[in-house]
């Protein structure tokens, strides 16, 4: 994983519907998306999903360089956060749309948080 000091993350001004529904066009994307809409910040080493790890750090780094997520490092742990009250400033109603849509088609669902994690 990419050290969190050496990342930028888009301000609200600089995020773009492209970039946003590109990186919203996933299932294991908006499975994430799911699971951090809870407003709890979550360490990536805690979420699990049906891909590699090589392939998960790939996703958290597309939403996070959309502007959907923000990341943080805390000595070797990286924690991640939807940036709702963002996304919500930049593109009203887009995060709950695509969240409704989601939990309606069942699209993410085998994205969660390892067992025993507080907030799972």
């Amino acid at each position: 994983m990419v050290p969190m000091r050496d990342v930028r993350h888009p301000s609200t001004g600089e995020m773009t519907l492209i970039a946003a529904m590109s990186a919203l066009s996933d299932p294991v994307r908006i499975g994430l998306v799911r699971l951090l809409s809870d407003g709890a910040e979550r360490a990536w080493g805690d979420l699990r999903a049906p891909v590699a790890k090589s392939t998960l750090s790939h996703h958290l780094r597309v939403l996070r360089d959309a502007g959907i997520t923000r990341s943080r490092q805390e000595g070797t742990r990286c924690f991640v956060e939807l940036r709702r009250a963002d996304l919500d400033a930049r593109f009203p109603g887009l995060l709950d749309a695509v969240l409704d849509a989601a939990a309606r088609e069942d699209v993410g669902h085998d994205v969660l948080v390892a067992s025993g994690v507080a907030g799972a």
